[in-house]
């Protein structure tokens, strides 16, 4: 693109949306501006097919000021990202058009895009925050669109990690823009430089990767994902487990000391927590009882495959240029994969009088990928485990990563059978609207042909490593196909919750009520003991509520002057001091 003509598709890619929502506002313009909610990622994704890395805009009439644009890795991951948009959009045009409220989804839907797409041009730190930030709370919105009691559960959870989140990458984004030179506008670009060398090295690390962690699936603050992929509407879930968890992924990568030496303990630990993620929401994964939540927990496993990239990055600086493709390879894979399977789980509820062949391939197609039998599977996984294995000092142990990598696969494997077994269960229950298919179809073909976009942006595609590796594919799929009919023969479910970890994190009701029952005691008993104690403890509450109140009504009224006298006194005392 030419320069005036990048600048404006830059400026348009998450302005569109943003737009939209502030339009949405007008009462009189509501009308107008639901129909063409879907269309709101295409500017996004037209710069991702035809932008040049390397061309940025400034925004000098913000606050701080702001930079956008794009680079190599940034590219692929608005790629993706508009397109799963789009087709999500599409997806759902139809079923949430008659909802009663579709208005409220159609503006948390462009606001959520609008961060999700700011977040991957942003070029400074604060833009990149404050969309980060619009996207995550955005997103509580759509989560909870149904308003049922697991709706409204699901978007506690995500709403307490969110803000968890949000304040480790706040600290950790302030600690190091401290360590830059120019604190109050930092780029993106000069943060891990400065974070290398920072006195707070390991904190800001340790602050960043949980707080990015939360998006992207990171063990023991994964578990408001399958609550949240399970009750949010089928579009919207497609967008979560397909393009708002990359952000986890992206903020890694922008943000983390990748390249710089002296890190190799936590390049242990990162692996070590990728690895483990790998096989426990595996492990969690086939033994639920819903479609979507199975799927949560392969995206938890995905990513853990992903953070072991991330970790052998930061153990082993020199296998960086090889990494970063694999990883963003895997990313474009996993995304548009994730988010077929996604909306496949509403097209196949569409009542047939008898097994349609086409649809159940196409559903295949994306579980397939998934495995590492599809030309995208193939290319990700060997370029991982390409990068993995290059020359570089690294530990022995070492070569054992192809092997665990395959023994991954054998639980990705078991997990899409379980997937593909549950949706059978659910097939021709109810009609899928037009647009459904079309948005599903859209994605689905996406899956199988985007990877032949990678060259057009200069990603070299080891297709020969892939074509190599193709009877080192084969094997996990066939020890996991086997386990699955093994399973399925022999075994039940365990009764794993889809929070798992979150029933212990909030235990007093649960285990007091599982405790007295272990002891002989009864439910209603227990029940009675456990509503005394809530009683008690929500009169003393009101209380204190009532009191504090009164309080700061009171401050308010009479106070208020003398309170604002103060703070300006002590802002001008700091003022003066630090001139």
């Amino acid at each position: 693109m030419s320069g005036l003509l990048g600048a404006t598709a830059l400026l348009l890619a998450p302005g569109v949306p943003l737009a939209l929502g502030v339009l949405w506002g007008v009462p009189r313009l509501r009308r107008h501006i639901g129909p063409i909610a879907p269309w709101a990622a295409v500017p996004a994704l037209l710069l991702a097919l035809f932008g040049t890395p390397g061309e940025t805009v400034e925004l000098s009439w913000l606050l701080f000021g702001g930079y956008l644009g794009l680079t190599d890795t940034t590219r692929v991951f608005l790629f993706f990202t508009a397109l799963i948009w789009f087709a999500a959009g599409i997806h759902g045009r139809g079923h949430l058009a008659e909802g009663d409220h579709c208005e409220r989804f159609c503006v948390f839907w462009l606001f959520t895009l609008a961060g999700n797409i700011g977040l991957i041009v942003a070029l400074d730190v604060a833009l990149f925050y404050t969309s980060f930030a619009l996207m995550t709370f955005a997103a509580y919105g759509l989560i909870v669109h149904d308003q049922n009691e697991i709706a409204q559960r699901a978007g506690r959870v995500y709403l307490v990690l969110a803000v968890l989140g949000e304040a480790l990458i706040l600290m950790g984004l302030l600690l190091a823009a401290r360590a830059t030179a120019v604190p109050l506008l930092p780029m993106l670009a000069q943060l891990p430089q400065a974070i290398a060398g920072a006195p707070e090295r390991d904190l800001i690390i340790a602050s960043l990767w949980l707080g990015f962690g939360v998006k992207a699936g990171l063990p023991l603050l994964h578990f408001s994902l399958p609550l949240a992929y399970g009750a949010a509407p089928v579009p919207v879930a497609a967008a979560l487990a397909g393009a708002m968890i990359k952000a986890g992924l992206l903020g890694w990568l922008v943000t983390l000391p990748l390249g710089f030496v002296g890190l190799q303990h936590w390049g242990v630990i990162i692996m070590l927590t990728g690895l483990f993620a790998a096989f426990a929401a595996a492990l969690i994964g086939v033994n639920q009882k819903q479609p979507r939540i199975v799927l949560a927990y392969s995206s938890i496993s995905q990513m853990g495959l992903i953070s072991v990239g991330i970790g052998a990055w930061v153990y082993a600086p020199e296998l960086g240029p090889l990494l970063a493709v694999a990883i963003t390879v895997f990313a474009l894979h996993h995304s548009l994969a994730k988010a077929a399977l996604f909306l496949g789980t509403e097209v196949v509820r569409h009542r047939t009088r008898r097994p349609v062949l086409w649809l159940w391939i196409g559903l295949g197609i994306p579980a397939l990928a998934l495995a590492g039998l599809m030309p995208s599977g193939l290319v990700a996984k060997a370029s991982l485990k390409y990068g993995l294995l290059a020359d570089a000092p690294v530990p022995e142990v070492w070569s054992y990563l192809p092997l665990l990598l395959g023994l991954a696969a054998i639980g990705t494997t078991a997990l899409m059978a379980r997937h593909l077994w549950l949706l059978r269960l659910e097939a021709g229950r109810d009609e899928a609207q037009p647009t459904a298919w079309h948005g599903w179809a859209l994605i689905t073909a996406a899956t199988v042909l985007s990877i032949l976009l990678l060259p057009l942006w200069g990603i070299e595609v080891p297709w020969m490593a892939a074509v190599g590796g193709l009877a080192d594919a084969l094997w996990p799929v066939a020890a996991g196909l086997v386990l699955a009919a093994l399973a399925w023969r022999w075994l039940r479910p365990l009764p794993i919750p889809p929070a798992d970890v979150l029933v212990l994190l909030t235990p007093l009701p649960g285990l007091a009520l599982r405790a007295g029952q272990a002891l002989g005691v009864t439910g209603p008993a227990v029940r009675r003991v456990l509503r005394n104690l809530e009683a008690k403890a929500l009169e003393r509450y009101r209380r204190a509520d009532h009191r504090l109140g009164r309080f700061t009504e009171q401050l308010w009224r009479r106070d208020a002057s003398l309170l604002f006298a103060l703070l300006l006194a002590v802002v001008a005392l700091v003022s003066i001091r630090i001139a």
